[in-house]
C-alpha cells in the first residue's frame, strides 16, 4: 500500500474537509428532497435512495480513514456478504463445498491485496476456479455441477476479483479520493438515469433486460455525470481533461453495464432483489454491482494512459 495511507486518513485535514462537503451536501440534498417527497414520483424516488446514503455514507468515511488494513478489511467483509447474497439468490447457499472454495478464493484475493501482490491477485483466480472442478469428485456426483461450478466462478470474478480492485485504487496516490470520486458518479448517473427516464424517453434500450431506462435518459445521465466529473476533478491527482473525461465515461458505461448484468442474473433466477439496504431504494448487491466493472476497468485503464500521457498517480 502506497506509504501516504498508513497513517488514519481521519486525522486528515483534507480528508475531513472532503468528508464534510460531501456529507454536508449529502444531507442537505436529503432534507430538500423529504420536504418535497409527496410531490411527485422523482421526489419519492430520490428520496429513496437518499435515506440509505445519510446512514452509511459517515460510516464509509469513518472506516475507509482508518490506518492499513482496515479498508481492505472492509472491502474483504463486503465482498464476502456480497457472495453470500448472491448465493442465496442463485439457490446455492446450501451447497457448502462450492460455497466454500469461493470463499476461499476471496479470502486469497484479499490477502494478495493486503500484500500489494498484484501479480499473484490475477492468478488466484485460476486456482480458486480449479478447486470448484475438484468438488464434483468429492461429492462423487454429476448433476447440475456444471451449474454449480459456473456460479461459483462466475461469483468469484465478479464480487470477488473485479470488486476487490476498488483496493487496488485505494492504493493509488490519494486513492482514497479516487474511490470517493468513482462511487459519487456511478451513484449519480444511476439515480440520474432512473429517474430522467420517467419523464423523458420513448426509446428503451435493453428493454427486455430493464424497461425502466431509455436511450435519452442514459445520454442525458451520461452528459451530466461528465459535467458533475469536470466540477469535482479536484479529487483526481491529475485533473488533465483525458483523465476526469475517461473516469466520467468509466463510471457512466462501466456502472450501467454492472447494473444490467445483474439484472440479467437476477431475473434469470426469477428474483427482483433481497431485501432493502438498510433503508431506501435497492438491496446490498444493487450498491456493489455497478462496481464490478467500473473498479477494475477503472484500474487498468488509468495505469495506460499514465503510460502514454504522463503521471497521475497511477
Amino acid at each position: 500500500m502506497n506509504q501516504s495511507n498508513y497513517f488514519p486518513l481521519i486525522d486528515s485535514v483534507i480528508y475531513q474537509q472532503t468528508m464534510f462537503t460531501i456529507l454536508g451536501f449529502l444531507f442537505l440534498s436529503a432534507a430538500l428532497f423529504y420536504t418535497k417527497r409527496k410531490k411527485n414520483y422523482y421526489f419519492v424516488f430520490t428520496w429513496a435512495s437518499l435515506k440509505s446514503w445519510i446512514i452509511i455514507a459517515p460510516l464509509f468515511f469513518i472506516l475507509f480513514g482508518l490506518p492499513h488494513p482496515w479498508p481492505f478489511f472492509t472491502l474483504a467483509v463486503l465482498s464476502l456478504l456480497g457472495a453470500k447474497i448472491f448465493f442465496q439468490i442463485m439457490g446455492m447457499y446450501h451447497r457448502t463445498w462450492f460455497v466454500v472454495t469461493t470463499y476461499l478464493g476471496i479470502f486469497a484475493l484479499s490477502f494478495a491485496l493486503w500484500k500489494g501482490d498484484l501479480a499473484l491477485y490475477n492468478v488466484i483466480p485460476m486456482f480458486a476456479g480449479g478447486l470448484a472442478l475438484i468438488v464434483p469428485f468429492i461429492r462423487n456426483n454429476y448433476k447440475k455441477m456444471i451449474q454449480y461450478i459456473s456460479l461459483s466462478n462466475l461469483t468469484l470474478f465478479l464480487l470477488g476479483w473485479a470488486f476487490l480492485h476498488l483496493g487496488w485504487i485505494l492504493q493509488l496516490p490519494s486513492g482514497i479520493y479516487q474511490f470517493m470520486y468513482l462511487v459519487i458518479l456511478t451513484e449519480f448517473c444511476d439515480n440520474t438515469n432512473l429517474a430522467l427516464s420517467y419523464h423523458i424517453g420513448k426509446i428503451k434500450i435493453f428493454n427486455r433486460i430493464d424497461r425502466r431506462r431509455s436511450l435519452e435518459s442514459t445520454l442525458i445521465s451520461i452528459l451530466l455525470t461528465i459535467a458533475l466529473a469536470f466540477g469535482m476533478r479536484h479529487l483526481l491527482p491529475d485533473k488533465s481533461d483525458i483523465y476526469w473525461l475517461t473516469s466520467a465515461i468509466i463510471a457512466s458505461i462501466g456502472g450501467l453495464f454492472g447494473d444490467l448484468v445483474m439484472t440479467i442474473l437476477r431475473k434469470d433466477a426469477g428474483i427482483h432483489r433481497m431485501g432493502q439496504f438498510i433503508l431506501g431504494r435497492g438491496d446490498f448487491l444493487h450498491r456493489m454491482d455497478r462496481m464490478i466493472f467500473v473498479a477494475p476497468i477503472y484500474f487498468y485503464v488509468m495505469k495506460i494512459i499514465n503510460y502514454y500521457f504522463g503521471q497521475a498517480g497511477v
